[in-house]
């Protein structure tokens, strides 16, 4: 059976590189009806953190990526420091000093062969290499010793990681040598560069996906968006649902070149599966947003007219935190009128026809999308102007900008009451 592991180190959170890491090696046991590990590499008592073991495993699971099996290697110690005392005992490690604190391992010089499933043969000298920690003075183990340990152990088959680990390959190699341990297929991920080629820093992407949840990314479209950082799913296609993936992925159709991480390529992603969500399925995403803002009170709001304004957005949005920015007027007392929209559409008096307006939506006794509109263009028809002469500045009176979704839409679910303070506030020309 296959058998794969996603290794992560609770000293920092989970970012976009280690997701896909992890996504490629969920992916790959999934399609082959294999067993997909999760080993959380904690022996750096000092950096290992509680808080970010709990955002990487929260990570995980909102990307869909359950794992078979977890184990922790701070759990293991013992078991690693018996496979080193046991190279001392065969004459392949030996103790660093008197006091028996470090166990090196004695590099032995030779030439290396792997067949990399993503890059082909790669070939190492390890005259390049000096003798190797084992278990350092403190007590716990480097990290190539434990990852050959554990790999070896728990029956990893293939071993899925980035192309920062190709050095770390021939050092590892040795180990599985000289424990008579069979060795794993390896790939290696080619490395994920910023739009400007360089490494993705937190400026240009590596944000942890912590991150781009409470952005109101979809965890849906993060991972199809993670999918194509490396592989692609054929015929130009760039929206697949992670079912689908599972049917057509091998490890083997990885890119052996870099991949370029593109933020507007994955708003654009997102954007496609917000407009094919339910709104109820996003109004439930979105209430955690509203209330963190304060814009509704956690025990006291109308569900059903949230879903109604995420409608209105939906197809306007690249993340739900847009919806947080521009449907903010629905939910405030007092709004921030656009400096530049207020100079171009405000400017001149308007008094007179916000007034006659107010009073239409007053009479109105069905306060509905079309009666609204209806009321407005009977209006505009009387005053002898073009509509549009009205509707913008209209829209910035009671919003405060400039686009948004249509005019008598935005006065139906701001309410009477909203519209006629906000008018108001223009005739008696408080702001």
């Amino acid at each position: 059976m296959i058998r794969v592991r996603f290794a992560p180190s609770p000293t920092g959170y989970l970012h976009i590189g280690g997701a896909r890491t992890a996504l490629f090696n969920w992916l790959y046991a999934r399609s082959k009806q294999g067993r997909f590990i999760l080993r959380i590499e904690d022996t750096d008592i000092k950096r290992s953190n509680k808080r970010y073991l709990d955002e990487i495993l929260s990570s995980l699971k909102w990307l869909g990526l359950e794992w078979d099996e977890l184990y922790y290697q701070s759990q293991r110690l013992k078991l690693y420091h018996q496979y080193a005392e046991r190279l001392v005992k065969e004459g392949k490690a030996y103790y660093a000093g008197v006091d028996k604190g470090a166990i090196i391992f004695k590099v032995i010089p030779q030439k290396i062969k792997i067949n990399d499933l993503i890059h082909g043969e790669i070939e190492f000298d390890t005259r390049t290499i000096k003798d190797q920690v084992l278990i350092k003075s403190d007590g716990t183990p480097t990290y190539n010793f434990a990852c050959v340990v554990d790999d070896a152990t728990l029956n990893i088959t293939y071993v899925i990681r980035g192309d920062d680990h190709i050095s770390n390959t021939p050092k590892q190699v040795m180990l599985y040598q000289a424990l008579g341990f069979s060795l794993p297929e390896f790939a290696h991920l080619p490395l994920i560069l910023s739009k400007e080629g360089g490494r993705l820093s937190k400026r240009k992407g590596a944000t942890a996906i912590g991150d781009y949840r409470r952005m109101g990314y979809l965890a849906c479209a993060v991972v199809n968006y993670l999918l194509l950082l490396g592989w692609s799913p054929g015929k130009n296609r760039e929206l697949i649902s992670l079912e689908e993936a599972i049917r057509l992925f091998d490890i083997k159709d990885v890119n052996k070149t870099a991949s370029t991480f593109d933020i507007d390529k994955l708003n654009w992603i997102n954007s496609q599966y917000i407009k094919s969500e339910s709104a109820q399925r996003l109004a439930e995403a979105v209430i955690p947003l509203l209330i963190k803002k304060r814009y509704i009170l956690k025990d006291n709001f109308d569900r059903n007219y949230i879903v109604s304004l995420v409608k209105l957005f939906q197809n306007r949005i690249n993340k739900l935190s847009d919806f947080i920015e521009w449907a903010d007027y629905f939910f405030l007392k007092r709004i921030k009128i656009d400096p530049l929209a207020r100079k171009k559409f405000l400017s001149k008096d308007l008094s007179k026809e916000f007034k006659l307006f107010m009073e239409r939506l007053e009479a109105l006794e069905d306060f509905s999308i079309p009666n609204i509109e209806t009321a407005f263009r009977q209006l505009v028809k009387e005053l002898n102007i073009e509509a549009k002469a009205l509707v913008h500045p209209i829209r910035v009176a009671l919003t405060g900008k400039t686009i948004g979704p249509g005019l008598f839409e935005v006065i139906y679910y701001l309410g009477k009451e909203k519209t006629r303070e906000r008018l108001k506030r223009f005739i008696k020309k408080e702001v």
